[in-house]
């Protein structure tokens, strides 16, 4: 078990590195990079535009990863998409300017972001499914940590890569720009190549095992769990939708925010980025622990619970143009968003029958991405500019109303057998 959690920690937090650092870009870089020409609020948003497009690959690549996951084993599958990851990112790193090639760049730049949400929607799945398919009964939230905490350092390492370019380079240095933010991606080769031999020396999943064993595996997966499981999958998808909000508007809009609009120094940005990483580690940890003695839903309910008049008072918090409030504000958000991540690994694997439990959970967990993750950081801007930062709130606190309900309408899973 403890090849087993550290194999899905690694795999995860790698994987998620790759993915926020583009989010950390997308909000501080690309809109000079890669769209120079246009106004500095269409270039951001053009530049969230490519963020939000891996969004929509990542059901495609749960579905895909899934049929494979379910029919070939989690181990295989989790190996192509890391490699397919790790290529994606490393090529960002070595992308040409809009200066340099035109058009072309931004457009080879949403190739590859599409081929990201692509390899990640095939991830989280994956990686959850080796932690609850081998726990011991009654330790699968314990166990479940592992994967939402590669989740959580992925974030704190993308921060934390970025933050140590931007002072080794200079706060007001136009090297960070030029070719600095490039670091980062092309460390990426150095982390696959260490989670690659991880997971090359795992074995399959005995509930794997034995449903090939005894001739049980889905020919076609997803066409089983649209027959059998539809509701429990919209239900799943609507429980991660406010986790995606609170954690894409703390880790990319809030950050292109107090860039743009409050003029923070990039320094601070990416430092609070930092803490609010550890303190979503921190949550994540005990809620997930807690879910095995209280129960997956009743720990994810408080979580929402809580991040619904959370979603009104940050913004507000941030506009205040204090820098100790604002990185106050994005360490709650990410703090409040890790209660309700904690459990979530144990909780959406055992809704679904192991015949199609890769594709349930993975496309449950996209499908909310796409609500939750690709559309408020866009909205958020037409909303601020329209009407104020209360809507922004208003539109968070809907999307977390949504997960409250859907988790609420799930049953309890903690003493299922999987």
């Amino acid at each position: 078990m403890r090849r087993i959690s550290f194999a899905s920690f690694v795999g995860t937090a790698i994987e998620y590195y790759d993915f926020y650092i583009y989010g950390t870009a997308a909000a501080l870089v690309f809109p000079t990079v890669f769209f120079p020409r246009m106004s500095p609020t269409m270039a951001t948003m053009a530049s969230l535009g490519t963020f939000a497009v891996a969004f929509l690959s990542r059901p495609l690549g749960a579905a895909v990863f899934g049929h494979f996951g379910d029919r070939l084993g989690r181990k295989k599958t989790l190996i192509t998409t890391l490699l397919i990851m790790g290529l994606s990112t490393t090529c960002i790193g070595l992308l040409p300017s809009a200066d340099s090639i035109g058009i072309a760049a931004p457009l080879l730049l949403l190739v590859l972001r599409v081929l990201q949400g692509f390899a990640v929607g095939g991830e989280w799945a994956g990686a959850a499914l080796l932690s609850a398919e081998y726990a011991p009964a009654g330790k699968r939230g314990a166990y479940g940590m592992f994967p939402q905490l590669g989740v959580g350092a992925g974030l704190l390492l993308s921060n934390l890569v970025f933050l140590t370019v931007n002072l080794t380079v200079g706060e007001k240095s136009a090297v960070f720009v030029e070719w600095g933010w490039r670091i980062p991606f092309l460390f990426s080769a150095v982390l696959i190549g260490v989670a690659l031999y991880v997971r090359l020396r795992l074995d399959e999943t005995p509930v794997f095992k034995r449903e090939l064993a005894a001739g049980s595996v889905a020919r076609v997966p997803i066409a089983d769990l649209v027959r059998q499981q539809p509701r429990q999958t919209l239900l799943g998808a609507g429980a991660m939708t406010g986790i995606f909000t609170f954690s894409f508007m703390a880790g990319t809009y809030f950050m292109g925010y107090a860039s743009t609009q409050l003029k923070h120094p990039r320094a601070l940005i990416l430092a609070a980025g930092v803490l609010g990483a550890l303190a979503m580690l921190l949550l994540t940890a005990i809620s997930a622990h807690l879910s095995d003695k209280y129960g997956r839903r009743a720990i994810i309910l408080a979580g929402f619970v809580l991040a619904l008049p959370w979603s009104f008072a940050v913004v507000p918090l941030l506009d205040t143009g204090s820098r100790a409030l604002f990185a106050v504000g994005i360490a709650t958000t990410f703090a409040v968003l890790g209660i309700s991540y904690g459990p979530m690994a144990s909780f959406i694997p055992e809704v679904f029958a192991t015949r199609f439990r890769y594709t349930g959970a993975g496309l449950a967990f996209n499908l909310g991405g796409i609500l939750g993750g690709a559309m408020p950081p866009l909205v958020a801007a037409a909303l601020l500019a329209e009407f104020g930062g209360w809507a922004i709130g208003l539109m968070m606190a809907v999307l977390i109303l949504i997960s409250l309900l859907s988790t609420y309408a799930l049953p309890e899973t903690k003493s299922r057998a999987l």
